[in-house]
């Protein structure tokens, strides 16, 4: 015993020791540096061991091999340019140029002009459109989810996927393995058993180990190549309007036109990821034609090559508004450059509203965010509080003419940790159409006040503050 109590002694060290220069050398943000490094020192062996499993982003390198052999081989067609974008907005909003050229530093992907984007509520609109869409695919099926509950409307989209197999369609589905653990038994049974080709995102262990952390949070469905649908929306029971207290709201948005390849070459880069398998040829990528007005782009983010472009995209969007940002979340917990930008442009006179729910379906995040929320109450940035059923909405609009959508929410693990994908619109009409949508949600909530924060009870206001601490780890 004595023997092995000596080796870890010497091992244990030698472990923090190489552990801690891989976090100092690798590490983009310097406080998870500092944390790991502390970790590492403080429970030597315990510390190297969880840092093995959650503080190594396995993905990058792999994701950037990945990437030179995938978008790069996508033709850019329809393609949007700057001087066609102006005469879209009008001369007022010229100015809307550099968000859409920060964006194209940002973005490996163009802005695509001829898109047709159809919003849709919660569960009951979109749960038929998309199964419907899968009944009528004559060639392929892509569905990437984060989960992919085992009730009832589970199992109808399970249904629809096994009948599109049998009529000869290709068939995809990536699920998260973090997701997947929130419906018990796992729907990737159920699936294998139908014959519905289905992988993990973190296809075997420990890299399942490493999915606890680092979640593909994407909802992405591509039917033919031609018809996309994406936003906030898992499909389980609990988004649908009858589910009782359990209700989510939410948004999903059905697209046509050339930016549905956006959505067909992230889940390409996934798939390819957890499988090895490539997707290509024209029955998953085929000529796209215009089918709106919409001018378009598909934003992924992950802990990869594309790291941190959501938060780059809300900040250029942020900055760049002139008359008002109004910005639904489930989740607010932005860092400390989003907040400056958002107090920054309360103070330039733009009217910032922030739609949050009144209650979370995440206690302690709820916590964590009314311990933060004050930071952007200072300067008069509105804060309003939605009633149940809980919102689990993701929506940005930006003057009335841009907007944005998606699975990201604003904060530190959709924004740093998770695999998200966002499409941002430059069109008048949809953003006016989803500005009012959001009005509508501001009239039916209660405004937080500054005053509110600061009088709550002191064993509240130290509870929502020690939540607030593991803020980047949310």
């Amino acid at each position: 015993m004595d023997f092995w109590y000596s080796v870890a002694a010497l091992i244990a060290p030698l472990f923090a020791i190489i552990a801690s220069g891989h976090a100092v050398l690798t590490k983009r943000d310097s406080r998870s540096a500092l944390m790991w490094v502390a970790l590492l020192f403080l429970v030597p062996l315990i510390g190297a061991v969880l840092y093995l499993l959650f503080g190594v982003n396995r993905i990058n390198r792999r994701a950037e091999a990945m990437r030179r052999e995938t978008v790069d081989e996508f033709q850019r067609d329809h393609e949007c340019d700057l001087g066609v974008l102006s005469a879209r907005l009008g001369p007022d909003a010229r100015y809307l140029e550099a968000l859409a050229r920060a964006s194209n530093r940002v973005v490996p992907r163009p802005l695509v002009q001829g898109n047709e984007v159809q919003p849709l509520v919660d569960g009951d609109e979109v749960y038929p459109a998309m199964i419907a869409a899968i009944e009528a695919a004559e060639r392929t099926v892509t569905l990437a989810t984060y989960i992919f509950g085992n009730d009832h409307i589970g199992h109808e989209f399970a249904d629809a996927l096994e009948r599109a197999g049998e009529r000869g369609v290709e068939v995809r589905v990536l699920i998260d393995n973090a997701g997947e653990r929130y419906t018990w038994p796992s729907m990737v049974g159920e699936l294998q058993r139908r014959g519905v080709p289905v992988a993990r995102f973190f296809p075997g262990m420990p890299a399942r180990l490493v999915g606890i952390n680092l979640r593909n949070h994407r909802k992405l469905l591509v039917v033919d190549g031609e018809v996309g649908f994406t936003g906030g929306i898992n499909i389980r029971r609990h988004h649908m309007r009858n589910a009782g207290r359990r209700t989510t709201r939410d948004v999903q948005f059905r697209l046509r036109g050339p930016v549905v390849r956006h959505l067909q070459e992230v889940f390409y880069e996934d798939w390819l990821f957890a499988t090895g398998e490539r997707l290509q040829g024209p029955e998953w990528f085929p000529s796209l034609s215009p089918a709106g007005s919409v001018v378009a782009r598909g934003i992924p983010d992950g802990p990869d090559h594309h790291f941190m472009s959501h938060q780059m995209v809300f900040h250029a969007a942020v900055t760049t508004a002139r008359d008002s940002v109004r910005i639904v979340t489930p989740y607010f917990l932005p860092e400390a450059t989003l907040v400056a930008a958002l107090n920054t442009a309360s103070i330039r006179g733009v009217q910032v509203d922030i739609v949050l729910p009144e209650a979370s379906n995440l206690p302690f995040v709820h916590w964590a965010m009314m311990g933060h929320i004050r930071q952007v109450l200072t300067y008069d940035c509105r804060v309003w509080l939605s009633p149940r059923p809980f919102d689990h909405s993701k929506l940005l609009v930006v003057d009335d003419a841009w907007s944005c959508f998606g699975s990201s929410n604003w904060d530190p693990r959709s924004l740093r940790l998770n695999f998200e994908f966002n499409v941002e619109c430059f069109d008048r009409g949809l953003a006016r159409d989803l500005a009012g949508r959001i009005d509508a949600r501001i009239a039916a909530a209660r405004r937080l006040t500054l005053e509110d924060v600061e009088t709550r009870p002191l064993p509240l206001k130290l509870r929502d503050g020690v939540a607030r601490l593991a803020m980047p780890y949310l």
